[in-house]
């Protein structure tokens, strides 16, 4: 009964933001559970592509680069466009591109609003939604499609960092989970969500050059490791998850329950 819980054999993923940071890991994770194909995209053609080549080169399955910039409609349709010229059903969509953008409130640009909002919050809806008949033809009842949403416990507790639409979006991507998944569940796709804590990445270089420090602010004693993002993102994409409808998971070693005072960038990409 218990055999294949956690197996994705033979099934098609899209991990948006997939070249580096915690979204390489999950698209490792993917092809190491038996994802046939995982695309990955990036505005950054050449990271995208090298990342793709070496995640190839494990023999775990085949990861694809499809490099596009996400923050806009222009580029959400083009790939859209490009997935469909070479798949027929989608299986997995991972919205895990984001951004971030700090400052004071006296002071907060509006075009840094924009950016983080239409990236963070804006994205991942329409891009659902242009992908929407791929992941309706990969669907079936006993073999839902999927989509996980990549928010963060900046979305849930307030991070005494003046990260404003970051932290709005990310609260808004929670929500947002809900409100999909409630209209999708009709057409057998399932969505949910995780809310990162403290990776190490480009985005949270606090996190990556700092993490013995940053470590000591969390309950379990560290920050996340690739293995912790994976587990979960693999839980909720195979058979596991098919029962959790909505949901977003906080992965973050107990900050938002057991330390809401906790300081420092939770930012992930």
């Amino acid at each position: 009964m218990f055999d294949n819980l956690f197996s994705l054999k033979g099934r098609t993923a899209v991990v948006t933001g997939g070249s580096r940071g915690i979204g390489k890991a999950m698209t490792k994770a993917l092809l190491a559970y038996g994802a046939q194909r995982v695309y990955i995209t990036a505005r950054k053609a050449p990271a995208c592509d090298a990342t793709a080549k070496e995640l190839t080169a494990l023999g775990l399955g085949e990861c694809v680069s499809l490099p596009c910039d996400l923050s806009n409609m222009d580029g959400v349709r083009k790939f859209a466009d490009a997935l469909a010229a070479r798949e027929s059903r989608l299986d997995i969509l991972v919205n895990n591109a984001g951004a971030a953008w700090a400052a004071d409130f006296d002071a907060f640009p509006e075009n840094g609003w924009d950016k983080v909002v239409d990236l963070n919050m804006k994205t991942p809806f329409f891009l659902t939604k242009a992908l929407a008949g791929l992941l309706r033809a990969g669907a079936q009842p006993d073999r839902p499609a999927k989509v996980v949403n990549i928010a963060s416990i900046d979305g849930i507790f307030v991070n005494p960092m003046e990260t404003y639409p970051y932290a709005a979006s990310k609260a808004g991507l929670i929500h947002l989970t809900r409100r999909m998944a409630v209209r999708l569940i009709r057409d057998n796709i399932v969505v949910t969500g995780i809310a990162p804590g403290p990776f190490g990445s480009d985005m949270n270089v606090a996190a990556r050059d700092h993490a013995d420090d940053v470590g000591k602010r969390v309950p379990l004693g560290r920050i996340g490791h690739d293995e912790d993002i994976a587990g979960a993102v693999v839980y909720l994409c195979s058979r596991a998850g098919d029962y959790v409808v909505g949901s977003t998971i906080a992965v973050d070693g107990g900050i938002v329950f057991g330390k809401p005072g906790f300081e420092g960038t939770t930012w992930n990409d």
